[in-house]
């Protein structure tokens, strides 16, 4: 007969009464232990089944001293491009039975450190995904946060893996697309001030600038969302540019939107270009001029590094960078013709004919 405990719940007591074996004997079997006699364990497993024992996730989770969770810290989960990393995390965790824990910093870096700490406690390892945390803090605090995962962000500190978005290249690429059009005058619509992948959009700018200096690249204020694009539409006319480098997908959706209700024709009137590639890129009126990042990979990436470490596996933990492809489509277009282009020069005076002799 078993005996249920007080919650009517079936216990490691029960199936040890069953199966005849003690309390630690169970244990050990439940959670793994091949030191177990196999013919023991077999019977411990069948009286188990038999009484349809559910393992308490709490109690295994004390015992083996490891929760199957991994935490990742986001700076905004309504951006497309971190739910499809968490989308390719999830994924490759789950293969591995583990899942995953999300944390939400919505872009305020004071967040950040905090956070991650409190999902570290919670997790068995963290992914850090684009933190907005300053270089000083992610120095100070990655050695406590160990097994951690970088994602557009590296560190002096061993042990951790970075994959890295090479943002600069990318940003050429779409400044050399323009200028390939005829566009002479740009405008770069920044990310976020502590963004370091916008950091990084800055330094490719800045070489291009260097082998371009017939180019003007007027810097504009931005942000990481659709409305940051949509109030953008003011200082981008200001600016006189004809081609835009929007910081992301986002913000180069909001900006056409905007300069859709102002009659602004996009591209005869203004070439716009995003980055990321999100999957919306490609169905937007203009579809979208883009540098596409392999951000679902990069989740999965991400977790493939973590299992190593969490395995303490021994593997030289090397460091990933992954260069943009430049997908164009009808967002940008052609320079357009300046009134000083379309006028015609004015034709010469006739000379007067010369006086006969």
């Amino acid at each position: 007969m078993v005996r249920r405990s007080a919650t009517g719940r079936i216990g490691i007591a029960d199936v040890a009464l069953k199966a005849g074996v003690s309390h630690a004997t169970v244990s050990r079997v439940m959670n793994g232990n091949f030191t177990v006699d196999p013919d023991i364990a077999a019977r411990v497993r069948a009286a188990a089944v038999e009484l349809k024992y559910q393992p308490n996730p709490v109690g295994r989770s004390l015992a083996l001293g490891k929760t199957d969770t991994i935490g990742i810290v986001v700076p905004d989960l309504a951006n497309p491009t971190f739910q499809a990393i968490l989308r390719g995390l999830s994924r490759a965790a789950a293969q591995d039975g583990y899942r995953v824990l999300i944390a939400d910093s919505f872009e305020v870096s004071s967040e950040e450190a905090i956070l991650a700490g409190e999902a570290r406690r919670r997790c068995d390892g963290l992914v850090l995904c684009a933190p907005r945390m300053s270089d000083a803090e992610l120095e100070e605090i990655s050695p406590s946060l160990h097994p951690l995962v970088l994602i557009n962000r590296t560190t002096a500190a061993p042990g951790i893996p970075s994959l890295v978005v090479d943002y600069g290249q990318g940003v050429q690429a779409l400044a050399e697309h323009l200028v390939g059009l005829g566009h002479t005058r740009l405008a770069f619509l920044a990310g976020p001030a502590g963004s370091a992948s916008n950091g990084l959009r800055l330094e490719g700018l800045a070489a291009f600038k260097a082998s371009h200096p017939h180019v003007s690249v007027t810097m504009l204020d931005g942000g990481s969302d659709f409305d940051t694009g949509h109030d953008a539409v003011d200082a981008v006319l200001a600016s006189g540019a004809t081609g835009i480098l929007a910081f992301n997908d986002l913000v180069a959706m909001g900006l056409m939107s905007g300069l859709h209700e102002r009659g602004v024709n996009v591209p005869a009137d203004i070439s716009v270009t995003g980055f990321d590639d999100i999957p919306f890129a490609r169905y937007t009126t203009p579809t979208l001029t883009t540098a596409a990042v392999p951000i679902a990979d990069l989740g999965a990436q991400a977790w493939y590094q973590m299992r190593s470490l969490i395995r303490e596996e021994g593997l030289e933990i090397p460091g990933s960078r992954y260069q943009p492809r430049l997908e164009i489509r009808a967002s940008s277009g052609p320079a357009p013709v300046t009134a000083a282009q379309e006028t015609p020069a004015p034709a010469k005076p006739a000379k007067d004919p010369a006086p006969a002799r």
